[in-house]
């Protein structure tokens, strides 16, 4: 049951990035030529970007276990916007912890890919849960990402035009703020879709 379950994860992900891709990413990418031991595991590591992106967007490698060389390879890049948004958020987060003598929490990456699946899935779809329809729970997410946690939150938010406002917005809800000063939390992890103004901050210690 929970291989079928990953087999259609999987699946409904794979479906989606083409979607995701055209709402997140820069146009054209980085074009990388691939260097001796290099893979594209590495590639991904070394650009903080999922190994399914670089796949997606290089339909020209027939298999992605082998690459070679002076291949070139299409890097998808995050708009910078969304960058600069999400970046944003974790400062006036860590502002936040900082003013009751919290540590500052460290931006994971491929968490904040994971915090991007969630809000362009809640604006694909047209939810607004910490339920999806196509992950399940926030917790179910992660680890079906490969995410590993002892502890994990997630805050969502949806209709806040800047950084700002939805920090501010979650501050003043106290299940929310809560996630915000949780001590147990070491990383962060926020996903932005601008189209509709879609928000996810995932936590992880």
């Amino acid at each position: 049951m929970k291989t079928k379950r990953f087999i259609k994860i999987l699946s409904l992900t794979l479906i989606l990035i083409a979607v995701w891709q055209s709402a997140v990413f820069a146009a054209g990418g980085i074009r990388y030529t691939v260097k001796s031991g290099d893979s594209m595991w590495k590639i991904a590591v070394q650009y903080e970007i999922g190994l399914s992106e670089i796949i997606e967007a290089n339909p020209q490698i027939a298999n992605p276990d082998l690459i070679y060389p002076g291949q070139i390879l299409i890097i998808p890049q995050i708009e910078a916007s969304v960058l600069s948004f999400e970046e944003e958020v974790v400062r006036l987060t860590n502002e936040k912890r900082a003013a009751y003598g919290l540590p500052a929490l460290t931006i994971n990456w491929e968490l904040s890919r994971v915090a991007r699946y969630k809000s362009q899935d809640m604006h694909d779809i047209g939810y607004f849960s910490h339920t999806s329809p196509t992950y399940g729970s926030p917790f179910e997410m992660m680890k079906d990402f490969g995410i590993s946690y002892r502890a994990a939150g997630e805050n969502i938010a949806r209709g806040q035009t800047t950084p700002e406002m939805v920090v501010n917005a979650w501050w003043n809800s106290s299940g929310h703020r809560q996630n915000m000063l949780n001590a147990s939390y070491t990383q962060i992890g926020v996903g932005y879709v601008a189209d509709g103004h879609y928000w996810t901050q995932m936590f992880i210690g």
